[in-house]
């Protein structure tokens, strides 16, 4: 249900040094108890500047190489410290640590910032050992090697070989409450029209459609009333959902069958999509039937919804990126 979105690529200039402040090394225990991965010649030497949250200058003097993933602490937060198993709000860029260029960035645009668990499981090794056991408000600079990173394939899609360090530059913005297994609101009343919706024990739902036509504007239930944080206009939030086509009665899309809820943005959404969800709180369980004009309008979207389909979504709401 995304709307396109696209990622600005530079070259980071080399000639940029004279105002460029060095960065601060830590390393040990920190006063919470936990062991952050501590500085080296690499990361010390990748100079860092700029305000914090905000699109960083960064110079990398020499191709880096790095054998272990090395941290260091450009801005000190003062935050509550990220561990493992939380998750974390982001501003974050990735650089070839060959080249200097960038790989990917997330922008540092209003709500541009990515969410995602200290999970090493789930996302690069290198980038949780860069966050955990900072504060938020840091600005962080890691080395990372292929071990940690994208391992002997490299990435392709990024440019990044099996044998290439990379450079990740983070401002921890803030740490985020865990999300919800499943919406824990309070069952409101079937609204008539809509179809019906019946939940496993996990909260998986099954949406089975009326035989009628659907209807032509765009129509929201709730189906659960949470009592949590109220949902902002163009904010991140991680919901499970569930979307079928009320035409075909297939199902085309599902945060269950993954195994993990999703984070989307409410402004890179379909217009039917971000209705639904702006407004509400976290722990409800809305439900909503997007017309073509709400949805993803004359082109559809791949063979699974057509230019004159409806679609349905069931949603809950779980938490905020």
């Amino acid at each position: 249900m995304r709307a396109a979105t696209a990622t600005t690529s530079f070259i980071v200039s080399l000639a940029l040094v004279a105002s460029l402040a060095a960065c601060t090394s830590t390393a040990g225990t920190d006063a919470s108890g936990c062991k952050p991965t501590g500085p080296g010649t690499l990361s010390d030497s990748v100079k860092v500047s700029g305000t914090f949250d905000t699109k960083p200058t960064v110079v990398i003097t020499s191709p880096l190489t790095a054998t272990a993933t090395q941290r260091t602490v450009a801005i000190a937060g003062t935050g509550a410290v990220a561990n493992k198993g939380q998750s974390v709000s982001v501003q974050i860029t990735l650089y070839n640590a060959a080249t200097g260029a960038v790989l990917t960035s997330t922008g540092y645009a209003e709500n541009s910032a990515t969410t995602f668990a200290m999970d090493e499981t789930k996302v690069l090794p290198g980038l949780v050992k860069t966050i955990e056991c900072s504060p938020a408000g840091s600005r962080l600079v890691g080395v990372i090697p292929p071990a940690d990173g994208f391992g002997e394939a490299g990435n392709t899609q990024l440019g990044v070989t099996g044998s290439q360090s990379f450079v990740v530059v983070v401002d921890v913005l803030s740490i985020v409450a865990p999300p919800l297994p499943k919406a824990n609101g309070v069952d409101q009343p079937a609204t008539p029209g809509f179809p019906a919706v019946v939940l496993d024990a996990a909260g998986r739902p099954t949406i089975t459609i009326p035989d009628s036509a659907p209807p032509t504007d765009l129509k929201i239930a709730v189906l659960k009333k949470g009592d949590g944080a109220v949902v902002p206009a163009k904010s991140n939030v991680v919901v499970q959902y569930e979307g079928i086509n009320w035409n075909t009665k297939k199902i085309f899309d599902e945060s269950w069958a993954r195994g993990a809820p999703s984070t989307f943005n409410t402004a890179q959404v379909i217009a039917g999509f971000t209705k639904a969800l702006e407004g509400q709180k976290v722990g409800s369980q809305v439900i909503v039937i997007v017309p073509p004009a709400e949805g993803y309008g004359s082109a559809g979207a791949g063979t699974d919804i057509g230019p004159t389909d409806t679609i349905v979504f069931v949603v809950d709401i779980v938490g905020l990126g």
